[in-house]
């Protein structure tokens, strides 16, 4: 995909997991690439340098997503830092930890929000000046299949978080449309990352069984979706969200 060669991308939650794959991936493509992290700086890091050793460009930022202003001026620095902005893929989130829904407060549900739906609204906003000098651009959000099923037991908030980064995927996709800026987005399945460190193996064996292709998903398997959205190859699509599950999911 040359159509990357010197495009500038910035991959929100990139220390680790699916937000490391695409980075690496776009940069093997030939992008330039912003990298965020929060806590995992030497990982990020770690990232980073590979690209770099690889002949590609990338730079690291830190930023706590969930405190308000912080994910506005992560892509402030990143587009400073590159020179403007392309492509961002929104991948910053996480289920925080799991709650009964008749055990679930205030608390929780704020926390929820605040890291994996509200910084899409925030990083989304910051960009869009970026990419509308640029002529346009590419935003790609991470859902969850949890944001479609309701998520397993004490996942609700995290569940219901991820279906109004669904939805909202679909609004931005018509309000920015004007400005020839589309905006996507992938529902991962069950992927092994450190989401689901604390997750007992007899429990991804259950949901492994309930998967068509028999396997539990990978970083890499969400590579290929999002160099997809972010490409000339769908190009007459908006608003939409990629399913990648396995076929745990069939809509």
């Amino acid at each position: 995909m040359t159509e990357f060669d010197g495009k500038l991308a910035l991959v929100m939650g990139a220390s680790g997991g699916i937000g490391a794959a695409v980075a690496t991936a776009f940069a093997a493509q030939g992008a330039h690439v912003a990298l965020h992290y929060n806590r995992g700086e030497a990982a990020a890091q770690a990232v980073a340098d590979a690209i770099i050793a690889n002949g590609g460009t990338a730079m690291v930022i830190q930023g706590d997503v969930a405190e308000r202003g912080v994910p506005a001026k992560v892509v402030r620095q990143a587009a400073e830092g590159l020179g403007g902005l392309d492509i961002l893929f929104n991948n910053a989130g996480a289920m925080i930890r799991r709650m009964p829904f008749m055990e679930l407060d205030d608390a929780l549900y704020e926390e929820a929000l605040d890291l994996n739906a509200r910084p899409v609204i925030a990083a989304s906003q910051a960009a869009v000046p970026y990419m509308e000098k640029r002529g346009g651009g590419s935003i790609i959000n991470v859902g969850s299949i949890a944001g479609i099923d309701g998520g397993g037991s004490g996942s609700g908030h995290y569940g219901s978080a991820k279906a109004y980064v669904h939805n909202l995927t679909r609004h931005m996709a018509r309000d920015l449309a004007r400005l020839n800026i589309r905006v996507n987005a992938i529902a991962p399945g069950v992927v092994q990352t450190a989401f689901h460190a604390a997750t007992p193996p007899e429990r991804m064996q259950a949901m492994q069984a309930t998967i068509p292709l028999g396997r539990l998903g990978t970083p890499d398997d969400c590579v290929g979706p999002v160099l997809f959205l972010a490409s000339s190859a769908s190009s007459y699509m908006t608003g939409q969200i990629l399913h990648v599950n396995g076929g745990m999911y069939l809509p």
